[in-house]
C-alpha cells in the first residue's frame, strides 16, 4: 500500500457519509508502510512474484468476505487480471482491467501503437537502434523502460554519445520525442457495467518523486472528449483510469501514458468534487449515484505536503 494514505482516508470518509460500517484490509511486503498502518487489518505478505502471495491474499479474502479489491500498484495488476473471474466467484468485485487492456498498458510500447491505432497523438516512440542508425535525429529524447513505472530510471539524451550511454543503463529502453507543454493528469471513472461517469483533468505545476505534489484542476473540454474516447474504445475499467498527457506549445494532445489504476494525485479530483471512492461504494451497492457531467469544481489548487505515521512500540 506504500503512501497511498489519503486514497485509504477518502475510502473510509466515503463509508462514512453513506452511515456503512467497512474494514479496511491492507497488505504489504513490509509493515514500514504508511497506509498499511491506518488499517483496520495489517497482513504482511510475501512478494508478487512469490506463489505464496496469491495463496495468501485468496486467503485473506475468504477470512474477511472482502467486497472490494483495489489493487495501488502496476506490478498487482496482471495477476488480479488474470485473476478477475475468480475473484468475481467469492463475491469479491476487482477494480481492475482485463488482462488485454493491462498488458497494452504497462507496456508503454503498445501504449503507445494504440493510441496511433486510434487516431490519437502520441509522442513518435523508437528502439535506441532505430534512433542511431537514422540520418534525422530529433534531440533532445527521453529514455525510459517500456515497461517502467513511478517515473523510475527516465533519462534525457541530449546527444548520440548520452543515448548511447543511458540506452545501455536503462533496463528494457525505449526512446521517444521530447514533448514539451503544460502536462495532464486525467482521472477517469468508469462503472461496473463500463459507462465513462467522469472525466477529471488536472494540470501538473510540480511533480516530485513520480507523484504530482502541486496541481489544479482544469475543465479543458477537448482533454476531456479526447480522454472519454480514448478509454472507452480502449475498453479500460472498470475502476478509474488515470491518464497523462501533454497540451504542447501547439496546443495539441499528446498521450504519454495510461494507469488502469488510481493515481497519487486522486485525491485533488476526489476534493473537487469528484468523489470516486463514494461512488464506487454506491455502485458496489447497486445504488444509483446522481453524478453530473461537470459536478466538481474547476480552479481548485493542491500544494501536498509530507505527513507522519507512527509506529509506537508494544508494550
Amino acid at each position: 500500500m506504500g503512501r497511498r494514505v489519503s486514497l485509504l482516508a477518502a475510502f473510509r470518509k466515503a463509508c462514512q457519509q453513506l452511515k456503512i460500517n467497512c474494514t479496511i484490509i491492507g497488505t504489504d511486503v513490509t509493515d514500514l508502510s504508511a497506509a498499511l498502518q491506518c488499517c483496520d487489518v495489517k497482513k504482511i505478505v510475501a512478494p508478487i512474484d512469490s506463489p505464496k502471495y496469491r495463496q495468501q491474499l485468496f486467503a485473506l479474502i475468504k477470512e474477511h468476505n472482502v467486497d472490494l479489491l483495489i489493487p495501488t500498484v502496476d506490478l498487482d495488476l496482471p495477476l488480479w487480471s488474470k485473476y478477475r473471474d475468480k475473484l468475481l466467484q467469492l463475491n469479491c468485485t476487482p477494480l481492475i482491467s482485463s488482462e488485454k487492456v493491462i498488458a497494452t498498458c504497462l507496456d508503454k510500447r503498445k501504449t503507445y501503437k494504440a493510441l496511433l491505432k486510434l487516431g490519437l497523438d502520441a509522442p513518435d516512440t523508437f528502439t535506441p537502434k532505430n534512433v542511431l542508425a537514422s540520418k534525422v535525429k530529433q534531440y533532445p529524447y527521453i529514455l525510459k523502460p517500456w515497461d517502467g513505472h513511478a517515473s523510475r530510471a527516465i533519462h534525457i539524451a541530449n546527444n548520440k554519445r548520452e543515448l548511447e550511454f543511458f540506452s545501455k543503463y536503462i533496463p528494457h529502453c525505449m526512446v521517444q520525442t521530447l514533448v514539451r507543454g503544460e502536462e495532464f493528469t486525467v482521472d477517469v471513472l468508469v462503472d461496473f457495467d463500463m459507462n465513462i461517469r467522469s472525466v477529471v483533468p488536472r494540470k501538473r505545476i510540480q511533480v516530485r518523486g513520480g507523484e504530482v505534489s502541486k496541481g489544479i484542476t482544469v475543465k479543458h473540454q477537448e482533454i476531456i472528449k479526447q480522454s472519454t474516447y480514448l478509454v472507452n474504445k480502449l475498453g479500460a475499467g472498470p475502476g478509474v483510469i488515470t491518464l497523462q498527457c501533454f497540451l504542447t506549445d501547439q496546443n495539441k494532445i499528446k498521450f504519454i501514458e495510461i494507469n488502469p489504476r488510481f493515481g497519487g494525485g486522486i485525491l485533488l479530483s476526489i476534493e473537487a468534487g469528484a468523489n470516486f471512492p463514494k461512488w464506487i461504494i454506491q455502485l458496489l451497492m447497486n445504488k444509483k449515484p446522481r453524478i453530473a457531467e461537470d459536478a466538481w469544481k474547476e480552479n481548485l489548487t493542491m500544494l501536498r505536503y509530507d505527513d507522519a505515521v507512527w509506529m509506537h512500540p508494544n508494550k
